[in-house]
């Protein structure tokens, strides 16, 4: 596999130009490349002083990702933790922190333009939105730069996943299937012209099974449909397109894993009867929870639905020429967004008969609540699903009634002489509404740590024989987190942006500088916990037999008063750089960024939020603020690109932990340097990229955390791909790595490091056949990505999160 590693002008986040989209839909040689994030036009790499990295189709095809995070994976200085499944993933770049789950420094975007205005909605990650199929003509990310001047709440940079639009005719199917794992997918798509200036592209997938760990039930149902058609006419064009995304996937949180050593030289171990790259706590046989739903009615949901995501989006792009060298671009989308999050999270694990003595008492026993021996005793605790281990479960049960974004971005672009200098000149305005309305409906249960998908529920008797839980259930709240997090709240963000920029050429000197204001409001209501509002617990019968058990006892409910959200925020970014042209094949350029984004949602947590009136003074708490310094080398000549790019970042922000609720106000510094290189001689072709970050807690109210390494931030991540292409046949390995990083902020816990190596071969026996093999994870490593706990506790147990083992898939492929 080949990434093309190329400089984009930092001039405007155009992010697209005539004619956008996928423009030709195929991978054209590196020298002809026109990059359409971060430009205003195209410009020659060499010119440029950002770094912008891309991933073909064909590629894409030859990695056969699990998700869209697995594809950001590789790419140049992203980080991404791509082990919860085909969502929820968290990604950074260039040593900003991993503070929130999502993408809180980096935008998200199909086809130019945000899938959520906010990449870390609590449980509304925009990964989770975003899928990987054939309708893909690239992805392009800009790192840095000038990223958060021309898209908002982009400090870090812009992914932006471009479609194919159909103008070259031609379109393919393809079945895929899992070898060593259950999963049965077929992907589809067309193209072509309808008269000589209008033309379609239409595709998507479905796919189902139970997907690449052992959950025992399909996991995985439901597929996308996207299409767009183009007219295009003298000086310019217009398109329509459309989306619909209907999918279910098991979302995977930490699951117990045992841990001995020490902190700095520890050994990760799976427990017995329960692998950490193949098992889950997902289970058949976890019934589906009950609770009181927003409204406070009781309500089932069904377990099994796992991250349930829905997307019925529509948008229209258009862009005419108003006179010679100006143009007027326009696009808009609305997409109207929902779905649920619900996934075992493992509060604490322990040896069975503690856990059941902590629930009921001394002398406490064990009963299966669900599964085959249902009804029965526990005889012997101590070998209870081949461990003797149980987990206290809150059941993360979040109902994303609407995440609802609208979205138009309208600018004008001229090129034109100046005092002898070229000159190419963007404005613009930008506008978004995103709705946040969710409930969090949690409850706490007890289950067996098991492999296979047989992990089974569990009901504590006391000591005099009462039952103190119901069906496995222990309370219908979170329990495990003494109660916390029973919220309703439904927010409205709107977010304006006037824009612009001027890029100078002097001959071998580009100078280039934009600016950005954003401004906007939100305005809604927010009811539960972590509000100063009252939650309180409640009796609830349930199983209305008319008493209510210690389970029951134990509701958490949602109060009827509601505290209003009402407040306003604002923040300026810029950018300012400079490139050099040495030779034909070598250029030198810096710059220098300042950004922000709105923490949005993850405020209403924040103390500075009045829980009387809804009012938010002043900025504190509520932006978030990145400042960038970066500079580097380019060279490129023939079938040859290198590229070093050092670079230093300032983050200033308000975090919220979640579970359990913590706020936490810090300031970061990191420096680093990224390295990146292709290699193409004929049929052969290595690319690589390497990342060393060196990154420290600058400022917190914990002085002793204050020097520390962030929590999982690796010294040196990297990956690099070799490829062999023939007329007939295809051959590659791929490798994604790091080293070493701290489990959490007090830097006692490692994470260890690991090299995730990737195989792909295909043969293509007759012309618009391709019959493929992918290996992931070749050598079944186990790869940790997070983990709970920053330092070994007393039982050795520690919940964390490891990559899929080894899968193998086979694929056949029919184009025409």
């Amino acid at each position: 596999m080949k990434i093309r590693t190329l400089l984009a002008a930092s001039t405007a986040l155009s992010l697209f130009s005539t004619p956008a989209f996928g423009q030709n839909d195929t991978a054209a040689e590196e020298d002809d490349i026109i990059i359409v994030t971060a430009v205003a036009k195209g410009q020659n790499v060499l010119d440029s002083s950002v770094s912008v990295s891309t991933i073909g189709a064909e590629e894409i095809s030859n990695l056969n990702p699990a998700s869209s995070a697995d594809l950001i994976r590789q790419l140049p200085g992203i980080r991404s933790e791509a082990s919860g499944g085909e969502g929820n993933a968290n990604i950074a770049v260039r040593g900003l922190p991993v503070s929130t789950g999502g993408a809180r420094y980096i935008q998200l975007q199909e086809d130019g333009l945000p899938v959520l205005e906010f990449g870390d909605i609590v449980f509304g990650n925009a990964d989770n939105f975003l899928r990987i199929d054939r309708n893909i003509a690239r992805v392009e990310v800009v790192r840095g730069g000038s990223a958060s001047t021309f898209a908002s709440n982009s400090p870090g940079g812009v992914i932006n996943f471009i479609s194919k639009t159909g103008k070259q005719e031609g379109g393919a199917v393809s079945g895929t299937v899992g070898i060593d794992y259950e999963t049965f997918r077929l992907d589809f798509d067309y193209g072509a012209s309808v008269t000589d200036s209008s033309y379609f592209h239409i595709g998507g997938y479905y796919r189902t099974g139970e997907g690449a760990r052992d959950i025992g039930f399909d996991g995985f149902n439901g597929g996308q449909v996207k299409a767009n058609f183009t007219q295009e006419f003298d000086g310019g064009y217009i398109r329509l397109y459309g989306k619909y995304l209907n999918d279910k996937t098991a979302t995977f949180l930490p699951n117990p894993v045992l841990v001995t050593g020490t902190g700095d030289n520890p050994n990760y171990q799976s427990l017995p009867n329960f692998d950490i790259r193949r098992d889950s706590l997902h289970s058949p046989f976890f019934t589906d929870p009950l609770t009181l739903d927003g409204t406070n009615r009781p309500r089932t949901f069904d377990f099994q639905d796992g991250l349930e995501v829905e997307s019925a989006a529509v948008g229209l792009e258009a862009e005419f020429e108003i006179s010679d060298g100006w143009t007027i671009t326009e696009r808009f989308r609305a997409a109207n967004n929902s779905g649920g999050f619900l996934s075992p999270f493992p509060a604490s694990a322990g040896a069975a008969q503690m856990v059941a003595d902590s629930i009921g008492g001394a002398g406490s026993t064990l009963v299966f609540a669900s599964g085959p021996n249902q009804g029965q005793v526990v005889t012997d605790p101590a070998n209870l699903g081949g461990n003797g281990i149980v987990a206290n479960i809150v059941q993360f049960n979040t109902r994303l009634n609407s995440l609802q974004n609208i979205t138009n971005d309208l600018r004008l672009t001229g090129d034109f002489d100046i005092g002898g200098a070229s000159a190419i000149f963007t404005a613009g305005f930008y506008a978004s509404n995103q709705k946040v309305d969710t409930d969090w409906l949690w409850t706490a249960h007890l289950q067996t740590v098991e492999g296979n998908g047989n992990s089974v529920l569990l009901d504590v008797r006391d000591a005099g024989g009462n039952l103190v839980t119901q069906d496995g259930t222990v309370g219908f709240g979170a329990s495990f987190f003494g109660n916390c997090c029973r919220r309703s709240y439904d927010v409205s963000y709107d977010t304006y942006a006037p824009f612009t920029s001027l890029s100078l050429e002097f001959g071998n000197l580009t100078l280039d500088g934009s600016m950005r204001f954003d401004f906007g409001s939100a305005s809604g209501s927010i009811s539960g916990s972590d509000t100063g509002l009252t939650v309180g617990l409640t009796g609830f019968d349930f199983d209305g037999n008319g008493i209510i058990d210690p389970a029951e006892a134990q509701t958490s409910f949602i109060p009827l008063t509601s505290s209003p959200v009402d407040y306003n925020f604002d923040y300026f970014s810029f950018s300012i750089g400079a490139n050099y042209l040495l030779t034909d094949d070598l250029s030198i350029f810096a710059r220098y960024s300042q950004g922000g984004r709105h923490v949005a949602d993850r405020a209403l947590f924040s103390p500075n939020v009045s829980v009387i009136d809804g009012s938010l003074p002043a900025e504190e708490g509520i932006i978030a603020s990145v400042n960038q310094l970066e500079g580097g080398l380019k060279y490129r000549s023939g079938g040859l690109s290198l590229f070093g790019t050092l670079f230093y970042a300032e983050t200033s922000e308000t975090n919220i932990e979640i579970a359990p609720l913590a706020i936490i106000d810090r300031d970061f510094e990191a420096y680093g340097v990224e390295l990146e290189g292709s290699y193409r001689s004929g049929p052969f072709s290595v690319s690589a990229g390497l990342t060393w970050t060196d990154a420290q807690i600058a400022r917190d109210s914990n002085l002793a955390l204050v020097g520390n390494t962030p929590r999982r931030q690796a010294d040196l991540i990297y990956q690099g791909s070799v490829q062999y292409e023939a007329d007939m046949f295809t051959i590659g390995l791929n490798a994604i790595g790091t080293t070493e990083s701290f489990t959490q902020d007090n830097n006692d816990l490692i994470l260890p490091g690991y090299t995730q190596v990737n195989a792909f071969a295909a043969i293509r026996p007759v012309d618009n056949i391709q019959v493929s093999v992918n290996v992931n994870n070749l050598f079944n490593t186990e790869g940790f990505t997070e983990a709970e706990e920053g330092s070994i506790p007393g039982n050795n147990i520690v919940r964390a999160r490891s990559i899929v083992g080894r899968t193998i898939s086979a694929s056949v492929r029919f184009d025409f």
